[in-house]
């Protein structure tokens, strides 16, 4: 009896292998990557030790990659289907990549002292030729505020293009006028495609440019491992993107069918592709960002420092500030309008001082401070 038992199992097993693929469902669960939740303590440490606000201001921007890359892929993968969907998920990304090239820059910005300080710096010296990082057309030039005012606008213009370029997409999307991966004359992909292409190439340029000029200076706060961050998460997001929209065009990726009939294009398998490709790199994206922008230097100083523990209300204030765009639109107005050509921009933070009111909450000191107050000066090139 026993023999005949196991002779049965085995007959079971075999007519079960022998069944059509078709016919079996697969159900693979889809599970937000993990990684995203190693940022956001990094970032609720920088907001308990906000000591240095004009820095980590920007590290705070920067430390948000991967959380939102990694949640942005994980929803576009979960509606992936016929209906292209995760275009108004992917726009969004795309447009806090522009967002995350101006804070780096900033950030450096900031590491030496603001513009005036790196015009003190750099200004006269010769421009080296280098073909490595793309200078050799700028040979006898010197450094001068016009230098820093292109890194700027370089990476401003892509603040302003990729907003208006995902808003362009998403209302073409919504009149079935926009389709992923179709590089034809008549598409609109194309053009946005190519828009964009040349928006981040400049942006991306103007990083390698700065870098190059202020390398020197920056050797304290160790830029090798935050420029290859930074410039890594940004320049494979897009160019892995279009080698599958060229692998896609190319009939490498075809539309597949799912169980219930309906078909996915190749655009949109494409599209998936790259998403699940991101959820992964944000796993090594979010240990690189852990030791490149390490708390430990602000903690220090939070250590030394008389103050009390900061509060819940702080922290969210301190978030808030983090993420508002009003730095943007100032240095949007700064570098762009001919008014301020000749002067550079110095920014200061007055220290919170105790105000005399005691606190409605109650608290032990009963004293209440009042936030960081963000002055920013203009400085004639005369003075430098």
């Amino acid at each position: 009896m026993r023999e005949e038992g196991a002779s049965r199992a085995r007959e079971a097993r075999a007519a079960s292998d022998a069944a059509p693929c078709s016919a079996q469902r697969w159900h693979v669960p889809i599970i937000p990557p993990k990684p995203a939740l190693a940022p956001p303590t990094q970032i609720y440490l920088h907001l308990r030790s906000y000591t240095v606000p004009n820095e980590q201001r920007y590290i705070i921007r920067l430390l948000f990659i991967v959380p939102i890359y990694a949640f942005d892929s994980w929803l576009s993968l979960l509606l992936l289907g016929g209906h292209q969907h995760y275009v108004y998920f992917d726009s969004v990304r795309d447009c806090y990549e522009a967002f995350v090239i101006y804070s780096f820059l900033s950030l450096c910005f900031q590491y030496l002292g603001g513009e005036s300080a790196i015009m003190a710096e750099i200004r006269g010296k010769p421009i080296r030729s280098s073909c490595l990082y793309g200078t050799c057309c700028l040979q006898g030039m010197t450094y001068s505020i016009g230098f820093l005012r292109f890194c700027k606008q370089a990476t401003l213009q892509f603040c302003i293009v990729k907003p208006i370029m995902a808003l362009v997409t998403i209302v073409l999307q919504a009149f079935g006028k926009y389709h992923d991966g179709d590089f034809n004359i008549h598409s609109s992909y194309l053009y946005i495609t190519l828009i964009y292409n040349v928006s981040v190439s400049l942006a991306l340029y103007a990083l390698f440019l700065f870098y190059f000029a202020t390398r020197e200076l920056l050797q304290p706060f160790e830029p090798v491992l935050k420029f290859f961050t930074i410039k890594a998460i940004i320049f494979l997001s897009f160019w892995q993107g279009m080698l599958l929209a060229i692998l896609e065009k190319c009939g490498v990726i075809p539309e597949v069918q799912v169980i219930d009939g309906s078909k996915v294009g190749a655009g949109t398998v494409a599209a998936g592709y790259q998403n699940f490709i991101i959820c992964i790199e944000m796993l090594f994206a979010s240990i690189a960002l852990r030791y490149a922008f390490t708390c430990q230097v602000y903690a220090e100083k939070k250590e030394n420092s008389p103050a009390p523990e900061a509060p819940m209300h702080s922290i969210s204030s301190g978030l808030k500030e983090t993420m508002s765009p009003q730095d943007i639109v100032q240095d949007a107005v700064h570098n762009f309008s001919p008014a301020y050509q000749h002067y550079t921009q110095q920014a200061t933070h007055e220290a919170p001082s105790p105000s005399p009111h005691p606190s409605v909450a109650g608290g032990s000191s009963g004293v209440r401070k009042s936030r960081n107050v963000e002055k920013r000066m203009l400085i004639p090139l005369e003075e430098l």
